[in-house]
């Protein structure tokens, strides 16, 4: 029976800060913990968001491409989808859907997704180009990367959210990745407006964090010399 309180999480966004960017989980295992999801490949090779059960990535050049079972990634989050409406929203900042989201609270100590399917008057995301060994940082590799921009687009957001006493395992806050309906933009978010939508919920009791134990780079590095919390704020 699929689990929908659990939130599974391959690796850690601090893992990346160094740049150990080394695809540790193929796709078709991933996609064994759920059919919803965000993430990056191997070196970042763009971002990546699963709905239905089937993946995609958003790459660098624009392209929505469809992913392979062979796929790698070293950082991901997924889910089995069991959303509860929340609400309609119309003319909504990011600021707006997190409030909504947040339903009057000014924080939540517990993760949950936000999924929004509708109409965008405006979308801006970002896709990081695939960088090869030897890896930089995150905060070096994320500057060669790409930005798309469009207005009046069809789509579906998702979002996860994060405890603020997890950041570094995760973005604390929301990390929102879209998927143009038409697939002609994908990517990361950076900004947006909603004209109209349907905003639901989804929030779990568990987190199940997978660590890549067998990666020999992951297991020697010493990350109390890394700035992890800043160079993550910055780079999401």
């Amino acid at each position: 029976m699929k689990n929908t309180n659990i939130l599974y999480q391959h690796g850690t966004l601090a893992l990346l800060v160094p740049g150990l960017l080394t695809g540790t989980l193929k796709m078709k295992n991933l996609l064994s913990h759920g059919d919803t999801g965000i993430g990056t490949g191997e070196g970042l090779d763009g971002e990546l968001i699963i709905l239905n059960g089937i993946a995609y990535q958003a790459d660098s050049f624009g392209k929505v491409n469809p992913i392979s079972s062979e796929f790698t990634v070293p950082f991901a989050n997924i889910h089995y989808a069991d959303y509860k409406k929340l609400t309609t929203i119309a003319n909504a900042s990011p600021a707006d859907l997190a409030k909504a989201a947040l339903q009057g609270k000014p924080n939540s100590n517990n993760f949950f997704s936000v999924l929004v399917k509708g109409t965008f008057s405006y979308m801006k995301t970002r896709a990081v180009a695939k960088s090869e060994r030897p890896f930089s940082t995150l905060a070096e590799t994320a500057k060669n990367q790409s930005v798309f921009e469009t207005k009046n687009v069809a789509g579906t957001l998702l979002s996860y959210y994060s405890p603020s006493l997890f950041h570094g395992a995760a973005v604390a806050g929301y990390h929102s990745h879209f998927l143009a309906s038409d697939h002609s933009i994908g990517g990361h978010v950076l900004d947006f407006k909603i004209d109209q939508g349907t905003l639901s919920l989804q929030q779990f009791d568990t987190l199940e964090q997978h660590l890549p134990i067998d990666n020999e780079e992951f297991n020697a590095h010493d990350f109390s010399k890394d700035d992890i919390a800043n160079t993550i704020s910055q780079a999401e």
